[in-house]
């Protein structure tokens, strides 16, 4: 769904697609204390280098549930459409260098505001993992704006907008709403 109207048909740095039957556990690299590494629990990820992993239960319950917000497939390759560029920053390549401007205004608006939410503990349309970085919340943005497109039009207009720019269609039209 994510490469829909794209001028591509698939994503040119993804070589391999790796699925767990569930939730695995990856090691992971630590910055700074006694132990060089630590276990986080994972439901996906995807890699610079071109693979994406993904766990099946999660791949399953989200599009068994379409309407619930998360959805890991998604939200997985909104990382690749976003490293495209080489970086992982939130900001895909865009068709044009004009569009940028506005991505970013309202791209560091939205972010900010949804990490001012998160940090009081306020509910939000958005899943709270979105404020982890710039990355994350155009990976979350992205399963927001394509299983919550009402709601999301309806209380970020800009930010909608922005999406609907960049995916080019409106999923919002498919509810006829």
């Amino acid at each position: 769904m994510l490469l829909l109207n794209r001028e591509t048909d698939c994503y040119p740095n993804l070589y391999s697609v790796l699925v767990y039957p569930s939730t695995y556990v990856a090691e992971v690299a630590t910055s700074s204390g006694p132990a060089p590494t630590e276990n986080s629990v994972r439901l996906g990820e995807s890699w610079q280098r071109g693979a994406v992993v993904l766990a099946w239960d999660s791949v399953k319950g989200g599009a068994v549930n379409f309407r619930d917000g998360h959805n890991v497939t998604m939200h997985e390759f909104a990382h690749q459409l976003d490293q495209e560029d080489g970086r992982s920053d939130g900001a895909p390549i865009l068709r044009t260098r004009s569009a940028y401007s506005a991505w970013s205004r309202v791209f560091s608006k939205e972010y900010e505001e949804l990490r001012r939410e998160t940090a009081r503990g306020e509910k939000s349309l958005m899943d709270h993992y979105g404020a982890t970085n710039p990355a994350e919340f155009f990976a979350v943005a992205t399963e927001t704006f394509f299983e919550k497109p009402v709601q999301l039009r309806n209380t970020h207009p800009e930010l909608f907008h922005e999406l609907k720019n960049f995916y080019r269609l409106d999923p919002s039209e498919w509810l006829g709403e």
